[in-house]
């Protein structure tokens, strides 16, 4: 038999022996059917049980195989989604995906591999083959619906509704104190200080423009829980602004919550609206922990 190509990760061969020649070992007779692929890639072949003599899977490289055993390399399985993601969407175009508090987006100076862009990038190339590109963000301590683009088109085509502040973004807060107006807007100016903490000034000319909407979906005692809309994006938007309000929200400590029932900031965003790449308008909802209530 001549040289053969090596398999592409989604397609299974079945390869027979030439009639002719001495007994080998698998490792040598993969290495002839397979000329170039590294010794490496053969032990994982047969560590991940993809190699099979006569049908039967064989996971040692040592074990003879004579002239006339048939040689199989099996397709790998799929790759499994990453546990600390949500998948709630996927197309040709787009993933989105819910992510947990206590995880961040996209790498920091002090933490660089596990964040949902590389959990989900690492599922994506194993199954396609393709990557994912960043279209915006959640903070660390905000659980909830993140959407990332398959291609740097769909990227800046996304990244450009968000611009001009098209897209549908809601967040479930629980907040400390009774909020007494049924609704309001929330309007400022944010800046960062020394430590990049996001905080809102009442000084003129600096910062950027924050704004965010909010009505009540519920009264307790010490708390209140708020549906809060976003129309401008800025970084730490919500927090800061609930914060300057006077009702920090719960947990989070950064930004003077006194109470951590959770062990997490009690921020959610809860749905996320854009239009497709397709032309059409979707929406995805993500529900608000049950504990957001409950508490």
């Amino acid at each position: 038999m001549g040289p053969q190509p090596a398999p592409t990760p989604s397609a299974a061969r079945s390869l027979s022996a030439s009639s002719r020649g001495p007994d080998l070992t698998l490792r040598e007779r993969l290495r002839a059917l397979y000329p170039g692929t590294p010794g490496r890639r053969l032990k994982q072949w047969l560590a991940g049980a993809r190699v099979c003599v006569n049908g039967a899977v064989v996971c040692r490289g040592d074990v003879a195989v004579g002239p006339g055993d048939r040689v199989e390399l099996r397709s790998p399985p799929p790759a499994s989604f990453p546990a600390p993601l949500r998948l709630v969407h996927e197309d040709e175009h787009l993933v989105v995906v819910e992510k947990p508090a206590g995880l961040l987006t996209i790498a920091t100076e002090t933490e660089r591999e596990r964040t949902a862009y590389r959990l989900l990038g690492a599922w994506v190339r194993a199954r396609e083959g393709g990557r994912i590109f960043v279209v915006h963000r959640l903070d660390r301590e905000t659980s909830g619906l993140l959407v990332f683009a398959k291609s740097l088109a769909v990227k800046q085509a996304l990244q450009a509704q968000f611009r001009a502040r098209l897209p549908e973004r809601v967040y479930v807060a629980r907040v400390e104190g009774v909020v007494r107006e049924p609704a309001g807007t929330l309007t400022g100016h944010l800046v960062e200080d020394r430590a990049l903490r996001v905080r809102t000034t009442r000084e003129g000319g600096r910062g950027r423009e924050a704004i965010t909407r909010y009505r009540v979906l519920e009264r307790a005692r010490s708390a209140t829980l708020l549906e809060l809309v976003l129309v401008t994006g800025r970084r730490g938007q919500i927090r800061a602004q609930l914060a300057a309000l006077g009702h920090p929200i719960v947990g989070d400590h950064a930004y003077g919550s006194r109470r951590d029932p959770l062990q997490r900031v009690w921020l959610h965003a809860t749905r996320l609206g854009f239009v497709h790449p397709s032309g059409r308008r979707v929406v995805f909802e993500s529900p608000p922990p049950a504990s957001f209530r409950r508490a």
